[in-house]
């Protein structure tokens, strides 16, 4: 503190002496040139000489790092438009995640004139074109993304497909996934899409084709996986019951994946697609085969769906069931049914009405309802349909009824019977 009140005295007493120097002698300075004279004091001159002097110094030290030295002032430059270009992507980034497609891809556009590796910049503005459903631009900045990284065709090529995909354009999408599919291992992303292309297509052959590559590359997780090959798989029985080809569904069937083949659900389904292929005989024999070894309700019903002109064996081996079974309401619904296609209405009512006791099921209403109908009994046919329609998975409203069905304004020919 002592030290810095030291040199401010002195410094005060110095200016106070250069002052007084001034004032008792001012001096004087003459400066002729051609013509032209300059007259002032000595002290101004010297003042305005060092003035000059600096200004000259500073010129030339400012030109001579200008031109020893380009690569600083270009380095700066580059530096602020970078900035700026990172400033205009992240900026178009969160316009696009807020859905603002038009000032994102405006912002995007601007901030890859400058960056270093513009690519990102043109597949996002690519994307905001698509939201705004303007294909022309949407083309024009994929080709720009191209162009802008040789070696990130595939990238392009992903994007451009996801789009088309997008738009259910599944052929095109397949076009353009040539390139990419050569390799999955370096390209994953292409599989997933693939999957896409193929379901959209209908192509199940496909699937099956690429499912081990889905697994290979870990596209998707396992659960979800040996969900797409039992879908793949029961695709491929329902394609081939509706060709009516047996052949060609037996060979389906062999193929398929060990530890599906015993799910209830499967074994369903080959068999009624069995059916679609008329195969009755084989249909029967392996549904009582399958009984003997493990009794499946499932399997009894299915069984007395079979379309056939008689059932006397059928009906006969049923009823050997019941020695076991007999208050299984789907083997009581499966004796009816076979009771009626022999026509012994007796029996049959019998047992559906026992079907109809141990569970009432809206299949043993309806069926009970259609029998007696047959039959006249308009009255207990009337109240089977009412509860099987109240057992239906989407009921009907309530709603108000009129207390008497019959209307005396109904032409007779549709009035409801009264017996």
């Amino acid at each position: 503190m002592g030290g810095l009140f030291l040199v401010a005295l002195l410094a005060l007493v110095a200016g106070v002496g250069i002052v007084a120097l001034i004032e008792t002698e001012p001096g004087y300075l003459l400066i002729a040139y051609g013509g032209y004279t300059v007259e002032t004091s000595f002290w101004v001159g010297i003042l305005l000489i060092a003035t000059v002097v600096l200004l000259l110094y500073a010129s030339l030290r400012f030109l001579h790092r200008l031109i020893t030295s380009p690569a600083n002032v270009l380095n700066w430059a580059g530096e602020r438009r970078l900035r700026q270009s990172a400033r205009l992507t992240g900026r178009g980034t969160i316009n696009f995640i807020e859905g603002n497609w038009a000032k994102s891809r405006k912002q995007l556009l601007r901030g890859a004139k400058y960056s270093e590796s513009p690519l990102l910049n043109y597949l996002m503005a690519a994307r905001a074109s698509y939201r705004l459903q303007e294909p022309e631009a949407m083309s024009r900045q994929l080709m720009q993304a191209a162009e802008s990284d040789l070696e990130a065709v595939i990238a392009v090529d992903l994007t451009q497909a996801e789009l088309q995909l997008n738009d259910r354009q599944y052929e095109k999408a397949l076009r353009t996934l040539e390139t990419a599919k050569k390799n999955p291992g370096k390209h994953p992303q292409v599989l997933h899409l693939l999957c896409r292309v193929y379901d959209g297509l209908g192509d199940i052959e496909a699937m099956l084709d690429l499912l081990p590559l889905l697994r290979k590359y870990r596209i998707g997780g396992a659960l979800e996986l040996d969900d797409l090959e039992a879908k793949i798989h029961h695709d491929l029985l329902e394609q081939a019951a509706v060709t009516g080809d047996t052949e060609l569904l037996k060979s389906r069937w062999k193929k398929y994946p060990g530890r599906l083949v015993d799910e209830e659900s499967v074994q369903l389904h080959y068999l009624s697609a069995l059916l679609r292929c008329d195969e009755v005989t084989i249909v029967e024999r392996e549904i009582e085969r399958r009984l003997k070894k493990n009794w499946k309700p499932a399997l009894v019903s299915l069984y007395g769906r079979i379309n056939r002109e008689t059932a006397q064996k059928q009906l006969a081996t049923a009823e050997t069931w019941l020695r076991k079974h007999d208050k299984d309401p789907e083997l009581l619904l499966c004796l009816g049914r076979l009771a009626m296609v022999e026509r012994q209405w007796a029996k049959a009512r019998d047992y559906l009405e026992r079907s109809y006791a141990a569970n009432a099921s809206e299949e043993a209403c309806l069926e009970l309802g259609r029998l007696l109908t047959a039959v006249g009994d308009h009255a207990s046919a009337a109240e089977m349909f009412r509860v099987g329609t109240g057992l239906r998975t989407n009921p009907l409203p309530e709603l108000p009824q009129p207390d008497d069905v019959v209307s005396d304004s109904l032409p007779e020919s549709r009035r409801l019977s009264s017996e």
